[in-house]
């Protein structure tokens, strides 16, 4: 006869799991016997406003099932938004190893059912441009989210695991920012679809290009390491593609961004909107260049007849991760983001990152942050001061780069960490080994799982927002192609 499970034998395959279906199995099977499936099925709860939830539910529902297109998107229309009703609260995560409230996910649902009506509207009740106007004035109400990875030198193959897990469930944001470490795999992001990713994105692959980036090249260089098997194996990534030749090819809008090498400049996002002929290669290899390790580089681009060119002539940059390793305000502004999920490796920011997913609000835990908040504005202050007594180029510009450090924001809205650990650290600047790579992409799959269902939901609605959005700009694009053939047609 077969021993009953026991929580303790479901937290160990939890543990164990060699896939995200076998966690997420294992994760189910643990709320059922835990109790959280009951906790799952009551409305109630101190942490969200279920009495607005439930209402909003009813009334979409109503006009759901009673043909009510033109009512949907009244409802709609009166403030939908990614924490309605405080449903993204963390609170919410500590009660359940999966999933949350039935009552939000039935909304989601509604909400994304909602848009499929509208979409399939009879265009004699909604026309087409009216459907246009609604999808494209909510979605930017509605906001996006965006995939934001880190620097880390060695530790960013971490990323490629995350990358690889969101891929393999279909929920990769299509707007990817990379700073250093990071930028390298949001070119690969960038450039590759989902079939091409997944064979780029494995250790082998990743090993065979990078097994050399550390090359010690000595003092009184512009850089410690010789930067050129680092810019051959960019080159045969990325070749001369531009951010927006690489946007036509996968519709991702990736984002690398770079630090000035110089005083009196601010850090550069590089995307399909603010440098479209910017070539990905030279992007990277600037967001890569570690200040004394690599030396900074010009950035290039393509011109009107495809000649390779300067770009920003006599500047230079350097290391992305130094003043814009999350750029999420910035983001925000270019492409309405609201939403970040971060892959998180840089070494500078990981070692005081909490793992723990509980969010407290204890006397001790509110006088340690703010204590935290406190002694990092006193920071800012303390090297203003310096950088104006000093007169020093070089010093200032020292100070100015540390300060830029300790005034950036690290995490998101949903973090992944890879574990603390001294292996981890010796990876940071030492070529690495296939089999280092894979424990890399192995423990960032890990590590992402637990974040997948609250991904899932997070981008749920903005994802269906994208994709009726896109189906009608398609059309769009063939009606008016179709209205200047006619014009054609009878000019003839």
């Amino acid at each position: 006869m077969q021993r009953p499970l026991t929580l303790g034998k479901i937290e160990e395959a939890i543990n164990n799991a060699s896939s995200y279906q076998e966690y997420r199995e294992a994760c189910e099977a643990h709320d059922a016997l835990a109790g959280a499936d009951e906790w799952k099925a009551k409305d109630r709860d101190r942490g969200y406003d279920y009495r607005l939830i439930r209402k909003r539910v009813e009334r979409l529902k109503f006009a759901r099932l009673h043909g009510d297109p033109a009512g949907l998107m009244s409802i709609l229309h009166e403030g939908i938004h990614g924490n309605l009703g405080n449903i993204s609260n963390p609170e919410l995560n500590n009660y359940c190893k999966i999933g949350t409230k039935n009552l939000i996910q039935e909304f989601l649902d509604e909400v994304c059912e909602a848009l499929s009506m509208i979409y399939h509207a009879d265009e004699n009740d909604i026309d087409f441009y009216e459907k246009l106007s609604f999808f494209e004035e909510t979605y930017y109400a509605y906001g996006k989210s965006c995939l934001m990875l880190s620097g880390g030198a060695g530790l960013g193959f971490f990323h490629c695991g995350v990358v690889k897990a969101l891929v393999e469930e279909d929920l990769m944001p299509n707007i990817i920012s990379g700073a250093s470490a990071g930028s390298i795999i949001t070119g690969l992001v960038g450039t590759r679809t989902d079939d091409e990713l997944k064979d780029v994105l494995t250790a082998e692959s990743i090993h065979e290009r990078f097994r050399q980036w550390s090359v010690w090249q000595g003092f009184g260089k512009d850089g410690l390491l010789d930067s050129t098997n680092l810019e051959n194996a960019l080159i045969e990534l990325f070749g001369d593609m531009t951010f927006e030749e690489a946007f036509k090819k996968t519709g991702r809008k990736i984002t690398i961004t770079v630090s000035p090498a110089d005083l009196h400049q601010y850090s550069r996002l590089l995307n399909q909107k603010t440098a479209p002929n910017a070539i990905i290669t030279m992007a990277v290899r600037a967001s890569t260049a570690i200040p004394m390790v690599y030396s900074p580089v010009q950035l290039r681009a393509k011109n009107a007849s495809g000649q390779i060119v300067p770009y920003i002539p006599n500047r230079k940059f350097c290391d992305g991760s130094i003043m814009a390793d999350m750029p999420f305000q910035r983001l925000a502004r270019l492409y309405g983001v609201n939403h970040s999920i971060v892959s998180q490796t840089n070494p500078i920011a990981v070692p005081f990152l909490s793992r723990n997913k509980k969010h407290v609000h204890d006397f001790a835990s509110i006088t340690k942050r703010h204590l935290f908040n406190l002694t990092k504005m006193n920071s800012i202050y303390a090297f203003d001061l310096v950088e104006n007594a000093i007169d020093s180029r070089a010093l200032k510009l020292g100070i100015h780069k540390i300060r830029s450090i300790v005034e950036q924001q690290y995490v998101g809205d949903i973090n992944i960490l890879p574990q603390r650990s001294m292996r981890n650290i010796s990876k940071i600047f030492s070529n690495p080994t296939r089999g280092a790579i894979q424990d890399l992409i192995d423990s960032a799959e890990r590590a992402t799982w637990p974040q997948m269902d609250n991904i899932r939901r997070n981008t749920q609605i903005s994802k269906a927002f994208r994709k009726y959005n896109k189906l009608l700009k398609k059309r769009e694009q063939q009606l008016l192609s179709g209205q200047s053939g006619l014009r054609l047609v009878k000019a003839g």
